[in-house]
Parts: C-alpha cells; sequence; structure tokens
C-alpha cells in the first residue's frame, strides 16, 4: 500500500526530495518542512501528483 510521493517548495516549485507515505494511513497531501537548496533556508514542502 506504500506509494512514492515527490515534494515540492512552495515558495520556489522546485521538486527537492522523495518519500514514501501509506495511502490507507494518510489520505491527505503531505506537507513538511523541508530545506530548500535554492532558497539555503527551510520552507514548506507538498506532495505533488
Amino acid at each position: 500500500m506504500r506509494v512514492i510521493i515527490t515534494l515540492a517548495c512552495t515558495e520556489t516549485g522546485d521538486r527537492n526530495y522523495t518519500t514514501t507515505k501509506n495511502k490507507r494511513t494518510q489520505t491527505s497531501r503531505l506537507e513538511l518542512k523541508k530545506y530548500c537548496p535554492r532558497l539555503k533556508r527551510h520552507t514548506l514542502h507538498r506532495e505533488t501528483r
């Protein structure tokens, strides 16, 4: 049931990270604070489709 998802920065739109999530337990889009290399700081990253 685990699927690979891509996390994109909300400020630059860069797709910096990939991770997995369980579709059964996590039905909404994943949002994490991750490091953005272009901005050189932590920003909000959202799951892309």
